[in-house]
């Protein structure tokens, strides 16, 4: 009987536990069984954290948020951090346990659920020690260059969306301008979707550095026609022109490398145009609200295509793969091309020329 391993790597999205529920029952519906690995790679590292997933277990997880294998991104078995026997902190390469465990279960596959951070991990397996490693593209940010989507996207663009709907009638009632800092390191596709869904009246995303005056220009235009409110939709990694990135913190130690903690834009957006537009301005940062809930039924879709066509790949012997979503069909990609870049917002979509075209502002002073 043939054994497969599944884990979920990186943050949590909208979906996850219904990419579990396919592939346990696509792999169920072959004979195979099916095991799942807690908190990416703890599952590998010691086998009592390796759970048997059958049917029965997951008959009633598709709906539901999160993933009930947890999940991690601080779980890099080559550059684990580890305590010695003086309490201190290492970096140490647990890969070759890794290997050994997976070997000794007798798994002849790993399917790997992540973003770009998790999908690398997954690709240095296959490269560097041989494991058969089959890629499931995961992240809210949508922000993987090798497919059209990935599953939690629109469940975040819609979280987002509906607190914008519902920010417009305190904004209106108290002629305020609202802050909405999203989600978003190095692509504005969370800001730029619900900005335009939610009427937004200015979105700044990564991809365009911002002009303070641009913004609040836009704000003293809305006054001029009797529009005593404003909505600003800013992306977590989103930078004024003259500005470095915002965060909140200098910096913290993430599986074995310097990484700058985003966070902080929205406020300091906001505070600018308090100053500038002397305007009573508020920020909100929706964080991970947009990580939770039940997913959107085209998240759930999506999810259970991307788990039956890994196990179809699996069934084929084909691995150091990604399934992907292309023309709205089913294919693979190979894993290093899927972590090659990550996929930003082009400045001449259709989306950002729509923005523009009905009114949003985007930082920069574009005239149609």
């Amino acid at each position: 009987m043939k054994r497969i391993v599944i884990s979920t790597g990186g943050g949590d999205a909208p979906g996850l536990n219904a990419v579990i529920y396919a592939l346990v029952q696509a792999a169920h519906s072959r004979d195979w069984e099916v095991y799942g690995s807690k908190s990416g790679y703890l599952g590998l590292l010691d086998t009592d954290e390796l759970v048997r997933l059958t049917p029965d277990t997951v008959k009633d997880i598709t709906p539901t948020g999160g993933t009930i294998l947890g999940s991690t991104n601080k779980g890099n078995p080559f550059a684990m951090p580890v305590k010695n026997l003086a309490g201190e902190i290492q970096i140490c390469d647990v890969s070759d346990r890794v290997m050994k465990n997976f070997k000794r279960m007798g798994f002849f596959c790993h399917i790997a659920v992540g973003g770009d951070g998790s999908l690398e991990i997954a690709h240095r397996f296959a490269k560097e020690k041989g494991m058969p490693v089959i890629g499931v593209p995961k992240t809210i940010d949508n922000d993987l260059e090798a497919t059209q989507l990935t599953f939690g996207f629109d469940t975040a663009v819609s979280t987002a969306t509906e607190a914008l709907d519902k920010l417009h009638s305190t904004a209106k009632s108290h002629d305020r301008v609202m802050v909405v800092e999203v989600m978003g390191r190095e692509s504005g596709w969370i800001a730029l979707n619900s900005g335009i869904s939610g009427g937004a009246d200015v979105i700044l995303i990564p991809e365009i550095p911002f002009d303070i005056q641009c913004v609040c220009d836009k704000i003293a235009e809305n006054e001029l026609h009797g529009k005593h409110y404003a909505i600003v939709v800013v992306a977590e990694g989103a930078r004024a022109k003259d500005s470095g990135i915002i965060h909140k913190s200098d910096e913290k130690k993430e599986v074995g490398r310097q990484e700058v903690l985003l966070g902080g834009i929205g406020e300091w957006v906001a505070d600018r145009i308090r100053e500038i537009a002397d305007k009573d301005t508020r920020s909100l940062v929706l964080g991970h609200l947009q990580r939770g809930g039940s997913p959107t039924t085209f998240d759930r879709l999506l999810a259970l295509r991307f788990g039956a066509a890994a196990i179809r790949v699996a069934e084929k012997g084909e691995f150091d793969l990604m399934v992907a979503l292309e023309g709205g069909a089913m294919t693979t990609v190979p894993l290093a091309k899927a972590v090659e870049k990550r996929k930003k917002v082009p400045l001449d979509c259709d989306k950002i020329m729509t923005a523009r075209e009905i009114g949003i502002c985007l930082g920069d002073f574009y005239r149609i």
